[in-house]
Parts: structure tokens; C-alpha cells; sequence
């Protein structure tokens, strides 16, 4: 019974400090980053036919303009694009 409880507190203490030393942890987006780049994601690649989603985009395909939202994210809400202001 001891044993059990040693083994377990000290794979208890190994899992927290594998997860506690991962230098990449996830940043959470806040709401209004991630409203402003959708917004402008929309205006920079409009669909094809509105109230359509199915009909795709106008400017591109669906990865570039995950791309471009992505890139929105990681800037915190920011374009280079022109188009976008």
C-alpha cells in the first residue's frame, strides 16, 4: 500500500514537471482580436455569392484566407494589407 502511494505521488510529481516545462503554451485570443480579423478576413476575401458560404471566394481559396486570418491573429488584430484599412 505504501509502495502504491510512493509510485503514485512520484509519477504525480514527473507529469508536472514534464507539463510544467513546455516552453510553447497556447495564448489565448480575446474576442475582439479575433471579431476584427474576421471582419476584415471577409472584407479581403468576399465570397462569391453572398449568403452563399458553399460558393467559396472571390480572391482565393479557403487556405489562403485561413492563412491571412492567422497572420491577423499573430499580428494582434494588425494587416499589412492595404485593402484592410
Amino acid at each position: 500500500m505504501l509502495t502504491d502511494l510512493r509510485f503514485g505521488g512520484a509519477f504525480l510529481a514527473l507529469t508536472c514537471m514534464a507539463l510544467g516545462s513546455t516552453p510553447n503554451r497556447a495564448v489565448a485570443v480575446t474576442v475582439e482580436v479575433a471579431r476584427k480579423c474576421k471582419a476584415l478576413t471577409d472584407i479581403a476575401y468576399p465570397p462569391r455569392e453572398p449568403g452563399n458560404p458553399a460558393a467559396g471566394s472571390a480572391k482565393g481559396g479557403g487556405r489562403v484566407a485561413q492563412d491571412y486570418f492567422n497572420k491577423c491573429v499573430a499580428n494582434g488584430g494588425k494587416t499589412d494589407d492595404p485593402a484592410s484599412k
